[in-house]
């Protein structure tokens, strides 16, 4: 017989899409942008056209310059060139996140916005900070979340306001509740819906969030017309099939027709040999559906264990469910369609969670999401005025346009942000200074937090493990997947760092490194100067100085190409822009090249001259290499800053000459005793004066 094939419709949203690479999200979209603004410089590219109404007269097709943009990332090593797929798909997969944030047009040429991006970005001003305590491209972030509207089942939706509208009226969400019941916020009826069951949910109800879904899914006309369907009509495969609504196909379900006639067999049959086979089918499932329907009939999730015992393992349902054939058919479609949705909205969940941290306002901490202190106040003023858009679309996403212009209500107050921190910490504070003093104390907090939580001593000698071994995925899992295995090494060591100088100094201001709103490093596509500046303030043991914290995971074939000059460079700059001629540097690496050490080892003789007044020169700089081995020590001998700085100097001011013979002498702290307890000497650093002739 053949049935009204039940149509899928959208029940909810989600930012961006799962073909462009979100890992290392900010740096990958500046790269693209400055790959892509050449690729149109190419004067055989120039004038064609992306899409068909772009083509011009003599382009056959759309299809070639895809592949050759394809090509193009393939060969300036974008991306490696093994996929499977088409070259022309791939290629618009690769692009279309940079669409949806409207920083490429229809066309995909750079808009305002892109090119604005791809400025900050060459510039390196991306990192400068805003009155709102969050970066250049972070604002601009922020701007294209504000304006990104998407076609929800015929409504418009406007994300990210939906999310600023939840967290105005219910202060935080849990994981769970941002995963689950936020997206599903897909028009006015439904975000006021779910507000109204997180409050109930959150109120000791109960109520569950499996019901909050089942309930805002059968209020849909389609899987109220599937259930009606599905009950008024023998079960069949054909039957199940009209109903389950899959995006892409009916065939995926098939699974499903096998899983129902052996629970019809089991559960109302009492045909206990089918068991197993119940469970075996399981497997045709991919696994977050699986695990779903695992945990609802059995006890235990492996195989041999419901193999040699069915009976045993085999979970009871409820006898309602049971009691009649409309009942089960009723059961089995809410409980497929219940366990496809939440598997739909986990898929989504990093996807979503990523790109609100693009703009560094949320905070992803303790199984909760919530906005930072100074974004929480800036947005309070103005989210009822907000919300007012937040069913409609905006035309502004390609524009490159202050936040004022898409709200007159997102202007900064400081007076405002000073009333809501007062009310918020329970502080008396008069001044923005005085609140952005606050805000950086608690910012200070957080950060030590996390390094006591996620940075212990044990990983992060784990983490040294790793990164000596480049087991890339370990420590990207570990840290973070949205920087780089080398910028992570530069944090890492900047952790290392701040725990041996007993946690004293603003450790976020001397990483010289983006940062997400959970402390985090982010890579970007243009690069910086030295990697770690700590400046010293004067104690008994050391004068007033800046270490410059250099650090690198170059192979032994490239280390003396990449590092010797810019480490040398950086040194002698900082010290002529200065004029400390106590600051020193310390280079760290998994691997010392003996000649490296050896021309850091010659700095100590060596004349630096300002490339623009060759009157200007140092007379010797002062650089000790350390090895991953040396990190370790200081992590397991609890070395503290007091003990390495006359350790550093003890062995600058050696005569050993022989590179491998002065680091193993004189340097490795693995070997070499730190007992020094001397007060500083100020003449550590032979340095000339500038000449004034």
């Amino acid at each position: 017989m053949a049935y009204e094939k039940i149509p899928y419709a959208s029940f909810m949203w989600k930012f961006g899409t799962t073909s462009f690479r979100t890992t290392g999200f900010n740096y990958m979209t500046e790269k693209q942008l400055g790959l892509l603004k050449k690729f149109w410089e190419i004067p055989e590219n120039a004038n064609q056209g992306w899409e068909k109404k772009y083509m011009t007269p003599g382009q056959k097709d759309i299809y070639e310059i895809k592949n050759r943009y394809y090509d193009y990332l393939v060969a300036n090593e974008f991306m490696i060139g093994n996929e499977t797929k088409v070259k022309y798909k791939t290629a618009r997969e690769k692009t279309s996140g940079l669409y949806d944030m409207g920083l490429i047009n229809e066309n995909h040429r750079l808009t305002e916005v892109g090119e604005y991006l791809l400025a900050l970005s060459e510039s390196q001003a991306y990192n400068e900070k805003t009155k709102l305590g969050i970066s250049n491209d972070s604002i601009l972030y922020l701007g294209q979340l504000l304006k990104l509207s998407l076609r929800i089942s015929g409504n418009i939706v406007r994300p990210f306001i939906i999310v600023l509208y939840l967290l105005s009226k219910l202060e935080k969400l849990t994981y769970d509740e941002f995963r689950y019941l936020l997206p599903l916020c897909i028009d006015a009826d439904s975000t006021e819906l779910v507000i109204n069951k997180i409050s109930e949910l959150r109120s000791g109800s109960s109520m569950t969030i499996d019901n909050v879904i089942q309930d805002i899914i059968l209020s849909k006309k389609n899987y109220q017309e599937g259930l009606k369907q599905f009950l008024s009509h023998d079960f069949s495969e054909e039957l199940l099939l009209s109903v389950s609504m899959n995006r892409k196909s009916a065939m995926y379900d098939k699974p499903y027709v096998t899983l129902y006639n052996e629970m019809h067999a089991v559960y109302i049959g009492k045909d206990y040999a089918r068991i197993f086979p119940m469970f075996m089918s399981l497997k045709k499932f991919q696994s977050s559906v699986s695990i779903k329907w695992k945990q609802l009939l059995f006890d235990s999730s492996i195989t041999a264990a419901v193999k040699k015992d069915p009976e045993g393992n085999l979970l009871p349902l409820p006898e309602k469910v049971i009691e009649s054939e409309e009942a089960f058919k009723r059961f089995f479609f809410i409980t497929m369609h219940l366990n496809k949705a939440k598997a739909t909205l986990e898929d989504y969940l990093d996807l979503n969670r990523r790109y609100l941290g693009l703009t560094n306002c949320f905070l992803f901490d303790d199984e909760e999401v919530k906005l930072d202190i100074v974004p929480k106040q800036f947005f309070a003023k103005a989210i009822d005025s907000l919300y007012e858009q937040a069913y409609q679309h905006s035309d502004l996403l390609e524009t490159n346009c202050p936040l004022s212009s898409i709200s007159s209500e997102l202007l900064y107050d400081e007076k405002s942000i000073i009333i809501g921190i007062n009310k918020d910490l329970g502080t008396n504070i008069t001044t923005i200074d005085e609140a952005l003093d606050e805000v950086e104390r608690i910012r200070y907090e957080r950060f030590n937090k996390m390094v006591d939580k996620k940075f212990s001593d044990e990983i992060l000698l784990t983490l040294l493990k790793d990164f000596d071994e480049r087991n890339d995925d370990e420590i990207n899992s570990v840290v973070t997947d949205n920087a780089d295995i080398p910028t992570i090494f530069e944090y890492i060591l900047g952790v290392i760092w701040y725990k041996a100088s007993g946690r004293q100094g603003r450790v976020l201001d001397f990483l010289k490194l983006s940062l997400d709103a959970n402390l985090l490093p982010v890579t970007h596509a243009a690069g910086g100067e030295a990697d770690i500046v700590w400046d010293y303030k004067a104690t008994e043991v050391y004068p007033e100085h800046s270490l410059l914290l250099e650090a690198t995971l170059a192979d032994k074939n490239n280390q003396r190409r990449m590092e010797m000059e810019p480490v040398s460079r950086h040194l002698g700059n900082h010290l002529l822009r200065t004029r400390n001629f106590n600051s020193y540097c310390v280079f760290a690496t998994s691997y010392l090249n003996v000649n490296v050490i050896g021309d850091f080892r010659m700095r100590k003789n060596t004349i630096y001259c300002d490339v623009n007044n060759a009157n200007s020169y140092i007379d010797g700089m002062k650089i000790i290499p350390l090895s991953t081995q040396d990190l370790r020590a200081i992590i397991t001998k609890n070395i503290t800053y007091k003990q390495l700085y006359p350790h550093f100097t003890k062995a600058h001011k050696s005569e050993e000459r022989h590179p491998q013979n002065w680091y193993n002498n004189f340097v490795n702290l693995n070997e070499c005793e730190l007992g020094y307890t001397t007060t500083f000497d100020q003449s550590i650093q032979m340095v000339a004066e500038p000449s004034h002739d």
